[in-house]
């Protein structure tokens, strides 16, 4: 039996994952990632790289960020303290959903994390303060090849759902779309 199940999200691709917990008088015991389990799946998935962020503001968005085509990454991102509000956007270019948004309420101890595939964008808002998250990337960080979305684009309309406030610059910076944008093609 497999130590997570994948949910399937309204967008193509984009998963929820349940992690199996296991629990006794000791405490728990979850499974956060399996190369195998998600290959099994239909999503293969391996790691390149391991990030962890605290944001220590309540209302603090980060993002939106992706990789270009030329170095695609998929995400999967786990709450370990606090709570957020997990975004992602479709970018793939010729996706039935492409510019659709979808979010997840993401908690510490929920047993949940959110599988992103390569041509998303990500980004977060803390629900609290000293929101950690953990993310595993399938391919190296590749600083040439990044870009980012605003977050308050009004072509995407994200509804966040306290004030977006803390915007690091180069967030702020991130241009709004417009109509020749085509999107990530993979």
């Amino acid at each position: 039996m497999s130590e997570f199940l994948l949910h399937a999200l309204p967008l193509d691709g984009l998963f929820s994952v349940q992690h199996k917990r296991h629990e006794d008088q000791r405490g728990q015991f979850s499974r956060l990632f399996c190369e195998g389990s998600l290959s099994a799946f239909g999503q293969p998935f391996h790691i390149r790289q391991i990030n962890h962020s605290c944001t220590r503001q309540r209302g603090s968005v980060r993002g939106l960020h992706y990789q270009t085509a030329a170095r695609p990454e998929a995400k999967l991102i786990t709450c370990l303290r606090g709570e957020v509000w997990d975004v992602a956007v479709d970018l793939r270019h010729g996706s039935p959903t492409f510019l659709q948004w979808h979010a997840e309420h993401l908690r510490a101890g929920d047993g949940r994390s959110l599988l992103l595939p390569a041509g998303f964008a990500h980004g977060f808002q803390a629900l609290s303060d000293d929101a950690e998250l953990l993310y595993l990337h399938s391919a190296d960080y590749a600083p040439e090849h990044e870009a980012g979305l605003s977050v308050l684009d009004p072509r995407l309309a994200i509804s966040w759902p306290l004030p977006v406030n803390n915007l690091s610059a180069r967030d702020a910076s991130h241009p709004w779309l417009d109509a020749a944008f085509a999107g990530v093609r993979l």
